[in-house]
């Protein structure tokens, strides 16, 4: 039921117009641009008073409805997000992500993800009380998937300021729940996830978390998975957790990684096949002698690293040819050793 429809905000823009002698007239030779940017900035600001002021009196039909037009409004222009934010609607829709409504949830969400692709509202938002642990707890239980994709984005979203990197990754129920979306979710789902388990992981602390609770095998699945969409976002991932150290024990371990990481070479995009070449190369080097043997013994492989190192981007390149040194001093070392054995 929509009781709050856009042609009732429209009569909204239209009333603040007449009362401020503003023409609506479509002869743009007679507008100034100034007086209607003004005059679209305040009615937007006047737009938002009157949504928040339905989600902190409205009833539950109404208060979705509410909901709903702020998510759209805070769809497009960082001018109506501050409004949005300055008509006081964070704290309204930070409450409404414990509603038993799941379009009320869904709304509020969304609502809050748009909100914090303005900077300010990152403040804002990780600053009002219990919006950040709400927003994971939508992600873990969210009554609907597309709330729990879209807390997963506001997830990312407000970890693309430093410090919350930090404070978000130490939450101790983020990061599973960011794996279990990785797991179970749509492919738009699965690259949140993966989009913000790479922010958190830019954080060194994070790292550790990332990997404990299982992100290694679920990334490499996903390279496995051409259906599952996400494989530059899991390369991009996998990429930065060479940094930790079990990370990097576990990656070495699996025996379908390297064979993987071949074929992206051959068929990835141009971004994948950088991650996979750096990925290759932090596998080999510094005690990966016995991952560098897998390698060799690839048949596809050093077709692939020298196509590369030819036709690569700059940076696929360097690391192509630092590879290819790597695996022949493995050769040569290895060569000699028979050798001196006969």
């Amino acid at each position: 039921m929509a009781l709050i429809p856009n042609y009732a905000l429209k009569s909204l823009v239209h009333q603040w117009c007449q009362d401020n002698n503003v023409s609506l007239l479509d002869d743009h030779s007679a507008v100034d641009h100034i007086s209607v940017t003004k005059s679209a900035a305040e009615a937007a600001k006047m737009t938002a008073e009157f949504l928040v002021g339905k989600l902190a009196m409205g009833s539950t039909e109404i208060q979705n409805q509410a909901a709903y037009e702020l998510r759209l409004l805070a769809k497009t222009g960082m001018d109506n997000r501050r409004v949005i934010a300055e008509a006081g609607a964070i704290p309204f829709l930070t409450s409404l992500l414990r509603s038993s409504d799941a379009r009320i949830q869904e709304n509020a969400v969304t609502a809050l993800l748009n909100l914090s692709i303005y900077d300010n509202n990152k403040v804002l938002i990780t600053a009002s009380g219990g919006a950040v642990d709400s927003i994971i707890t939508v992600l873990e239980t969210g009554k609907t998937m597309e709330a729990r994709e879209n807390a997963a984005a506001a997830i990312f979203s407000l970890s693309m300021i430093d410090g919350y990197k930090v404070s978000i990754g130490g939450r101790p129920r983020a990061i599973p729940a960011l794996l279990g979306l990785l797991k179970e979710g749509t492919t738009a789902g699965k690259r949140d996830a993966a989009s913000a388990l790479f922010n958190l992981a830019v954080y060194n602390a994070n790292k550790a978390g990332v990997v404990g609770g299982g992100a290694v095998p679920l990334l490499i699945e996903a390279l496995m998975d051409d259906k599952a969409g996400i494989t530059d976002d899991a390369l991009a991932v996998l990429a930065l957790l060479l940094g930790c150290g079990e990370g990097l024990e576990q990656m070495r371990k699996s025996r379908i990684l390297v064979p993987l990481l071949v074929d992206l070479l051959r068929f990835g995009s141009a971004k994948g096949k950088e991650n996979a070449i750096t990925l290759l190369l932090g596998l080999c080097k510094d005690g990966g002698e016995e991952v560098a043997r897998r390698l060799l013994m690839n048949p596809r492989s050093i077709p692939c690293l020298q196509s590369l190192s030819s036709d690569g981007s700059l940076k696929a390149r360097r690391k192509a040819d630092a590879l290819l040194r790597l695996l022949n001093r493995c050769c040569s070392h290895s060569q000699h050793s028979v050798n001196m054995g006969n």
